[in-house]
């Protein structure tokens, strides 16, 4: 750390005093843990000359800072890091940082190989691993983000991969699943229950398969209105299911993530797991009494 970072890092002590978010995530999550997960992620072999590549974990980094404060775009956090001090010492005070353009090809790098979930998963782990779960259940539910509608009269042909997309996501009192599809694709198709516990959804998914143990709300059909049993039945999964609303509230409230400047399932599921780990980042913050 040279004496220009040095002189960063004892005015962020004030900054800290005054209240940082991003105060204490590197406590609770080792980041070099994602680190092997990450090593294949470029194919270049720098020893033999050529620009070397950005460390992985500042990139990870970075794309959590970006989807933390409202969903800034690349020009955005471009930006951020090199002017917020609380990024900068959540960054590790580097002395080079990445372009836009460098971001982007992150990104992408990470929605061609599916290594977003990997990083997804291993800090969930870690957040689960230092908290006490008394009770175990899952909610699972649906939400619409709209995409980037770029050049909407383009061919885009018949891969649905390509399609432009909305997401669907299941959610506890942590995020521990989640799944992005098109927004042709009904909320009964999409099946994130855990084997043996049991899992809350509402009147959408009434009839469709539950790997885990169904607590799905009765719907009524034409003809046969509901018995006064499965009445009650409803309002008891409903009370429980209240919580499954409260990540779409921090994620279209606090995180902004109602819109994204991206056209592919790919790359909307990206921004959708990094912003599912700036919330159980937020989460681990308050330790849960019942999970």
């Amino acid at each position: 750390m040279n004496l220009f970072q040095t002189g960063l890092s004892e005015l962020y002590k004030e900054i800290e005093s005054l209240g940082d978010p991003l105060t204490g995530i590197t406590d609770r999550i080792d980041f070099e843990r994602i680190r092997p997960m990450l090593s294949d992620l470029y194919d270049n072999n720098t020893d033999k000359g050529g620009r070397p590549n950005y460390d992985p974990v500042l990139m990870v980094k970075i794309l959590l800072l970006q989807q933390k404060w409202y969903n800034l775009s690349d020009p955005q956090v471009e930006r951020e890091i090199r002017d917020r001090i609380s990024f900068m010492n959540f960054l590790g005070y580097p002395e080079k940082l990445p372009d836009r353009n460098t971001i982007w090809h992150f990104r992408e790098r990470l929605s061609k190989t599916g290594k977003d979930r990997l990083v997804f998963n291993e800090i969930r782990e870690q957040i689960m691993a230092k908290r006490i779960r008394i009770k175990k259940g899952t909610m699972q539910d649906a939400s619409f983000i709209e995409s980037n509608h770029g050049e909407c009269g383009k061919p885009r042909g018949d891969d649905a991969k390509t399609r432009r997309s909305r997401d669907g996501a299941s959610a506890t009192k942590n995020i521990e699943k989640l799944s992005v599809t098109p927004a042709n694709v009904h909320d009964s198709m999409i099946d994130l229950s855990i084997p043996g516990i049991v899992c809350y959804r509402d009147k959408g998914y009434f009839g469709s398969e539950c790997k885990g143990i169904n607590g799905t709300m009765n719907r009524a059909v034409r003809g046969h209105p509901l018995p006064v049993k499965s009445i009650r039945r409803n309002l008891r999964i409903s009370r429980v299911r209240s919580i499954v609303e409260h990540p779409y509230a921090f994620f279209k409230g606090m995180f902004h993530f109602f819109h994204v400047m991206v056209t592919t399932v790919q790359r909307v599921r990206v921004k959708t797991y990094f912003t599912a780990i700036c919330f159980n980042l937020m989460k681990s913050r308050y330790p849960d009494r019942v999970a």
